[in-house]
């Protein structure tokens, strides 16, 4: 193989700066007291859509509470994620009146589980085996991974096979519009473009960059709220460090520095085959530029 370009890693220094940072709030003199959060398992017996609630069979709570029934309030994006009889696990937070809610859902489905931890392994030795050379060039192919979308389900690559793919990386708090919120809006575009240009095959994909706050609901929040249509539009999140091996994959740079993340942004265009076949670093790039280079279907 030839040697790699640096061109994208040296775009991703120059952009660091001006990359997302979860905004920290302003000293205060006196410190609030710090939430109580409780690790929780347990089966859905029953969901109420319209009051978002989910009534859990849970298993005990070591130092807090035995196994119980239980009612718990959680997102609209949970909500839509819950079906009676899943397992789940959770983080449990009890209110100051008296209510409990649920956050940080993630399906505890063995198989699921299974699936995503041997597709991180893999993703894991395949980046270790590339050492120096990780970085995926224009004409390589999309590596393997196996994550969870915005629903819940288990998302392998091995599904986009045979369709065209439009991937990034964002995370749902970014805070700077010329960041995430401008590459989110992009991808909408760029959506309808192809949408009205005829390109039937083609998947959209956002990868996020903190998998520890961006579970499955709270992308399809995310979504929700922008009101994208999410029929060929994926948002998946998984294990921190199949995130970071992708990270490395693709060239993207970020920086995990406990609660801010400061990253660079790329745009892929990844063809039937499975090959990368056109890349936009940043933010300023024209949707009509990726439409042009799909294949109509």
């Amino acid at each position: 193989m030839g040697m790699k370009s640096n061109i994208p890693l040296l775009c991703g220094v120059l952009m660091l700066a001006a990359g997302c940072a979860r905004e920290e709030p302003a000293p205060v003199e006196a410190t609030a007291p710090q939430e109580e959060r409780y690790a929780m398992v347990g089966q859905i017996i029953t969901v109420d859509r319209e009051k978002h609630v989910l009534v859990v069979d849970h298993e005990e709570i070591p130092g807090y509470m035995p196994a119980m029934v239980m009612e718990f309030v959680v997102s609209p994006g949970d909500t839509a994620n819950a079906h009676e009889g899943q397992r789940i696990r959770a983080d449990m937070v009890p209110t100051t009146d008296g209510l409990y809610r649920l956050e940080n859902i993630w399906p505890a489905d063995n198989v699921a589980e299974s699936t995503v931890k041997a597709g991180a392994d893999a993703l894991r030795q395949d980046t270790l085996i590339r050492g120096r050379g990780a970085y995926r060039e224009i004409g390589e192919n999309l590596p393997n991974f196996a994550l969870y979308d915005q629903t819940g389900a288990v998302v392998q690559s091995a599904r986009f096979r045979g369709k065209q793919i439009m991937l990034n990386f964002i995370y749902t708090r970014c805070p700077v519009a010329t960041m995430c919120p401008a590459a989110t809006m992009k991808m909408i575009e760029t959506q309808q473009l192809a949408n009205e240009a005829g390109v039937k095959n083609l998947e959209l994909i956002s990868i996020t960059l903190d998998p520890e706050y961006d579970t499955p609901g709270v992308l399809r929040d995310y979504a929700q709220a922008r009101g994208i249509d999410t029929s060929n539009f994926s948002f998946l999140t998984g294990p921190e460090r199949a995130i970071k091996d992708l990270l490395t994959q693709f060239g993207v740079i970020a920086q995990f520095e406990g609660s801010i993340i400061k990253h660079t942004l790329g745009t892929l265009l990844i063809n039937e085959e499975g090959r990368i076949v056109y890349r936009a670093d940043g933010t300023v790039w024209d949707p009509k530029s990726f439409v042009a280079r799909m294949h109509r279907s």
